[in-house]
This record gives C-alpha cells, structure tokens and sequence, in this order.
C-alpha cells in the first residue's frame, strides 16, 4: 500500500463540474465538504430564481427535459433535477437535492443534503445523506453513506493529514468515476478518488486514492489499465 497515489482530498482533485447550474457550488469550496452546508440556500437560490431548461414539477421542485419520476416517488423541496434524470419508485429525496443530467435516484432509495453530478447512479436501496457523487459514480445496491458517528461528534477527514471538518454530518465524497460494491457502508467523511472501483461488502473509512481497486481496507491495489 506504500507505493499507492497521494490521498487527494480537495474538490478541484476529485471533480470535474461542467454543469453549469452547479458549478458555482463547487467553485467557491476549497474541500467538497464544504459544499454541504451550502446546499439548502443554494437549491433554494435556483429554484426561486430559474434554470433556463427547467419547468416546476412541484413547489420548491424545478426539473429540467425529459425527466421521469416514479407516481410513488417523494420529492420535497427544496430540489432540482437535472435532464434525462429517473426517480424510480419508492425513491425518497427529503430536501436540499440537486442533480445533474441523467442520473438514476433508485426504487427505495433515500436522498438529502447531496449533490449528483452527471450521470450517477444509486439505483436500489441507497442512502446518500450529506454527501457529493461525481460523474458517472456508482453506488451498488444496498450500499450506504453514513453520514453521522456514533458518538455525534464533528467528522474529521483523515488522509494525508487529519482535516477537521467542523460539521456533525458529512456523508460519502465520491469522486469522478467513484463505483462503490453491494453491501457497502461508505463511514462518515470517507473520501473515494477518481476511477477507484470497491468491492462488495467492504466498510470503508478514510481516504482511499485514485485509479485502484479496494479490495479491502488492508488490501488496495493500483488499477492496471490495459491500452488500446
């Protein structure tokens, strides 16, 4: 594990945000946590001021084109959903949401305080709370990002350096291209890099580089690309 990539933590290492709607977002944060307490005035902003594009589903819900939302899906405001975007049913998104385009917010998933980049995927059975997913992440079934300890104290990043977040609730940070396995439990400020890919039923913490394979805590390999 010595020889493994630089335990990169800062959003401009972890995102690349060309939505242009969300992008201020992650422009004035130094750290991706610092998106979060952030986000409920921000959705807030852009659903009373408008996104071209955009049409109210519901108050305090804006969707862009093409969106698909599930009868027994439950949105509440704020939230904005990006194109293309599908809320499956049983989907639960309790506020302060944004999504970019065609992302799949799952049957029976729960969903707040979280921002998606372009195309994620939490599919079946997830809890994203407190949490930022870049493009094309993935979350297996049944994984998680818990978002609190159990001892309720403020979450401390813990990478190269230890970062105190000041904040009780930080979720997952999951980077570009970020696919976590079935079963997971994503502990509260686990930072996943770019193109890192878990295996199922992993419990992770930390922060895991970019570009491996995670097979567990003790176990972390550099992904091998093959060329063309």
């Amino acid at each position: 594990m010595s020889d493994l990539p630089k335990k990169l933590v800062k959003t401009a290492d972890l995102y690349d945000c060309g939505i242009d709607y969300i992008a201020p977002l992650f422009a004035d944060s130094e750290y991706p946590w610092e998106i979060l307490p952030k986000i409920k005035a921000y959705t807030a902003r852009l659903v009373s001021e408008g996104i071209p594009g955009f049409t109210e589903y519901a108050p305090g819900v804006l969707v862009g084109e093409n969106v698909k939302i599930a009868a027994t899906a439950t949105i509440e405001p704020p939230a904005v959903i990006g194109a293309g975007t599908e809320i499956r049913p049983g989907a639960y998104l309790r506020g302060n949401v944004i999504t970019g385009p065609d992302c799949v917010l799952g049957n029976s998933s729960e969903f707040k305080n979280c921002v998606l980049l372009r195309h994620v995927q939490a599919p079946h059975y997830n809890y994203v709370g407190d949490s930022v997913l870049g493009n094309f992440s993935h979350m297996g079934a049944g994984s998680i990002c818990s978002n609190l300890k159990s001892d309720g104290k403020a979450v401390v990043i813990h990478g190269e350096e230890d970062i105190p977040t000041g904040l009780r609730k930080v979720g997952g940070i999951l980077a570009d291209g970020a696919d976590v396995g079935c079963g997971c439990v994503v502990n509260p400020g686990t930072v996943i890099g770019k193109n890192t890919s878990i295996y199922p039923l992993t419990a992770l913490r930390g922060v895991i580089p970019a570009d491996c394979i995670v097979k567990s805590l003790d176990n972390i390999v550099i992904r091998i690309r093959k060329e063309n």
